[in-house]
């Protein structure tokens, strides 16, 4: 395997040194090949809200497997996870079940091109959405983690439809569409950016989106891969009370199974083949396991448990803000988080944008990285990443965390106990 690893982000690469390789999940803890035991903040990139081995979900799949794995066939289990995600996001008409993120986004944005007949699409620099060729421009997650440059393999020609513009930064979208007028598709976007680190939405950023959409004839995306169901059950929509156009939704809707989905529109979706002429197709789409872990899922997803994730996530910021006090470096970090998603930038901040970001110290990030997994907490190996709070994590593990996120700060900066 390229790296060792089947996903680029799960190496060591930009921190250095070999990655633990897990033996089993169980809660909020991830055990390795050695026996070794973490508070685990990487939570599958943030699927597992209720943690490892939720027993609704295990339930779920287990009452499914004897029925088989795949049909290629229509199950009564989309019906039922779409009608839950419809309901959810009422700005997701209708809904196609995927595979991943990926193929959501991928799908959704031919879909856009189809149903404008434009070719250009917009995205923001840092912003993530998948490795479809489309987006890896100036893109986040594990391209920016290890620097690569531009998009390799992908063509000169294909990589010049995909424009870019500044996170929070509504003149730099003005300026893309008045330099290309009536040529623009779809904005994409993650409305809670959360591939460059977790960056929020200034106030008034998606809103003016949506009326550079709506005036310019685009449509709006948002991928709510990471926010879907987890910064609230109709995600990132419902936090801030604006509708896109359409929207991308992946692993958190099978909680960890592979699955995804892109919906919107009545009128768009009628565009996808059998309906329409864009076509979109997959075997293992709407696989009747992922279908009976997604119920269960968001049928789990209460209010309750949305005011329990604020509660330790609040709690680990705080302790975290306090660690950087206590050792003296409060200058020189700051934690942004947006409901159970948070990251640590080790920078002056603020952190508005990729361009901000990227200011952040990787040798500061790397050494805190290794004093931190030694001390018991595994967070992503990357500081372009986000750290994922879930119903599991005990005011113990908080504790935890916190207490190792001190001496990982004074590892960080070289300091000693004493300052």
């Amino acid at each position: 395997m390229p790296g060792g690893v089947s996903s680029p982000v799960r190496s060591f690469a930009s921190v250095g040194g070999t990655p633990f390789f897990v033996k089993k999940g169980r809660g909020a803890t991830v055990i390795d090949a050695d026996g070794n035991r973490y508070v685990d903040f990487v939570m599958s990139y943030g699927p597992l809200v209720f943690g490892h081995a939720h027993g609704p979900i295990l339930s779920a799949v287990r009452r499914a497997l004897p029925r088989g794995t795949s049909y290629g066939a229509p199950t009564r289990g989309e019906v039922e996870l779409a009608e839950r995600v419809t309901k959810a996001f009422p700005s997701m008409e209708k809904v196609r079940f995927v595979s991943s993120g990926t193929e959501a986004t991928m799908s959704a944005v031919r879909l856009a091109r189809g149903a404008t007949g434009r070719d250009l699409v917009l995205k923001f620099a840092g912003c993530y959405h998948g490795h479809a060729d489309s987006f890896l421009v100036l893109a986040g997650s594990g391209v920016a983690t290890l620097g690569i440059p531009g998009s390799p393999g992908v063509p000169a020609s294909l990589a010049g439809l995909t424009l870019t513009a500044r996170y929070n930064d509504l003149a730099s979208v003005e300026a893309l569409f008045a330099a290309h007028p009536k040529r623009i598709a779809v904005i994409a976007v993650e409305p809670v950016a959360a591939n460059m680190g977790v960056v929020a939405p200034a106030p008034g950023f998606l809103e003016g989106l949506r009326a550079i959409a709506n005036r310019e004839g685009a449509l709006l995306l948002f991928d709510e891969v990471i926010t879907g169901f987890r910064v609230a059950k109709g995600g990132a929509q419902e936090l801030y009370g604006v509708r896109a156009d359409l929207t991308c939704l992946g692993k958190i809707l099978g909680g960890g199974l592979p699955v995804g989905a892109y919906g919107g529109r009545s009128d768009l979706m009628a565009r996808i083949a059998p309906d329409g002429p864009v076509y979109q197709a997959g075997t293992l789409s709407g696989n009747p396991l992922a279908m009976a872990a997604g119920k269960a899922m968001l049928d789990s997803l209460t209010p309750a448990v949305y005011a329990k994730l604020e509660k330790a996530a609040v709690e680990l910021e705080r302790g975290m803000n306090a660690a950087a006090r206590k050792v003296g470096v409060e200058d020189r970090v700051v934690i942004n988080r947006v409901g159970s998603i948070l990251t640590p930038f080790f920078t002056a901040g603020p952190v508005l944008n990729f361009d901000d970001a990227k200011t952040s110290d990787l040798e500061a990030f790397r050494k805190w990285f290794h004093a931190l997994l030694a001390g018991g907490v595994f967070v992503a190996p990357a500081q372009f990443e986000a750290m994922f709070v879930s119903t599991a994590h005990t005011p113990r593990d908080i504790a935890a965390t916190v207490k190792a996120h001190e001496t990982a700060l004074r590892a960080a900066f070289g300091l000693t106990a004493g300052g």
